[in-house]
């Protein structure tokens, strides 16, 4: 296996840490020169890139959130000129403002080696056929993944989302050994090859790359046992690069070894803003070491995970994400995440792994209901037991009441990208 280690790879604990200082020092200057936002931010804190003496030190340095990458749309956060800005992504922006985000030609390298990286410690190798339904254009999924597999010396199929049918077709007919998508649409493209007839488990596939949001154990065995592939985790955010900042070995998969050359990891607690020791569960925190467009200070990702020692490979791993901070739902005091109703769904007979939440108000109590597809097989009797069982197990497991509803199949819409779990009717 350590052939096929890039170089970067193959550092000590000892060396990766000289490397990630020299870097970390390198960037802070890069961001305090040349980006207005960070310039009053460290002189706010008192601070200048020389007072970072150690890695440790890093924890002195102030916070960036989302919304400060929206206070400064469209590129007040860029670091270069704009004549060497060579590409430009951008979020959705459905809750105000896109964060937008550009990369130089270094960047654009950089990206592609991490996402060839992460690709091949998924199993994929030269020559495999990689079909990438991550969506295209401003989303930076589709676009990483494949200049990344083409990278490794991949064939790529760039199938981008939506379409459902065509896929499957694709897929029987080209015949790739890696699929990259989100878990959710992976759910869906199941659900058309059995619609089809057509058995997910004789398909050419081997491995699917999942990311873009969070997913449980139980998803995995899922995915794992109606398509008999191996079914891996990728990590990324736009902020950040997109996706190949982490990615979980095929041989342990046992989280996801976050590539530390390039981006430095902290995780703190989401209320305190105080560095927790590795171990301990708190919200993820980056800071990139290598980016010359837009250099990201202490970006915090909401997204709520814990640090571990690492194993197939000498980066540390992040635990897969358990949630977001601000995805978690507080429900008559409860603290309760859409991670933990997907781990019952799951497991529960007669329902299908998809499923909403939502939120309603009942004079001033809030109220949850899920709502959940029953399996197409699934009789009036199995389906009220069903909901009796995820009822039940949710006021076991998580302790809160919640009501429960078994659709029919095909009743919830379909996610292409990321799966809009969460309702919130409360206002209306």
């Amino acid at each position: 296996m350590t052939e096929l280690l890039d170089s970067g790879e193959r550092l000590g604990r000892e060396e990766l840490a000289a490397l990630q200082l020299e870097r970390l020092r390198a960037t802070l200057r890069h961001a305090y020169e040349n980006v207005d936002f960070y310039r009053r931010s460290f002189d706010a804190a008192g601070l200048t890139p020389d007072d970072c003496r150690t890695l440790a030190d890093l924890s002195r340095f102030p916070f960036t959130a989302k919304s400060d990458l929206r206070d400064h749309y469209p590129f007040g956060m860029f670091a270069v000129d704009p004549s060497r800005i060579r590409r430009i992504h951008a979020s959705s922006g459905t809750t105000g403002r896109p964060t937008v985000v550009g990369y130089t030609e270094a960047d654009l390298d950089m990206w592609a080696d991490v996402v060839a990286r992460s690709l091949r410690a998924a199993g994929a190798r030269p020559g495999h056929k990689v079909h990438v339904a991550y969506g295209y254009g401003l989303f930076t999924g589709g676009l990483g993944a494949h200049y990344g597999a083409e990278r490794l010396g991949c064939t790529v199929i760039p199938a981008s989302g939506g379409m459902t049918a065509r896929q499957v077709q694709l897929i029987q007919d080209f015949r790739p050994e890696i699929i990259m998508v989100t878990p959710s649409y992976m759910l869906t493209l199941l659900d058309e090859f059995e619609r089809q007839g057509v058995d997910p488990r004789s398909t050419s596939l081997k491995v699917g790359v999942f990311g873009a949001e969070p997913w449980t154990e139980e998803m995995r065995k899922e995915i794992e046992e109606r398509f008999a592939i191996d079914a891996v985790d990728i990590y990324g955010l736009s902020e950040v690069i997109g996706p190949g900042v982490a990615q979980e070995c095929v041989e342990t998969k046992d989280g996801l070894h976050i590539w530390e050359d390039h981006f430095y990891p902290e995780v703190v607690d989401p209320f305190t803003g105080e560095v927790l020791p590795d171990g301990e569960e708190g919200e993820l925190v980056f800071t990139s070491l290598t980016k010359e467009a837009m250099p990201v200070i202490r970006y915090r990702t909401r997204d709520l995970t814990r640090l571990l020692p690492g194993t197939a490979r000498v980066f540390r791993r992040m635990e897969k994400v358990t949630g977001r901070s601000d995805d978690m739902i507080i429900l008559r005091g409860v603290n309760l995440f859409p991670t933990q109703i997907e781990e019952i769904v799951l497991r529960t007979p007669g329902v299908a792994p998809h499923f909403q939440l939502r939120l309603t108000r009942e004079g001033r109590l809030d109220a949850l209901t899920v709502r959940a597809e029953a399996r197409p097989d699934a009789t009036p009797e199995e389906r009220a037991e069903a909901a009796r069982a995820v009822a039940a197990a949710v006021k076991d497991g998580v302790g809160v009441s919640v009501d429960v509803e078994v659709v029919d199949p095909e009743t919830l819409e379909r996610s292409v990208g990321k799966i809009k779990r969460i309702v919130d009717l409360r206002g209306a």
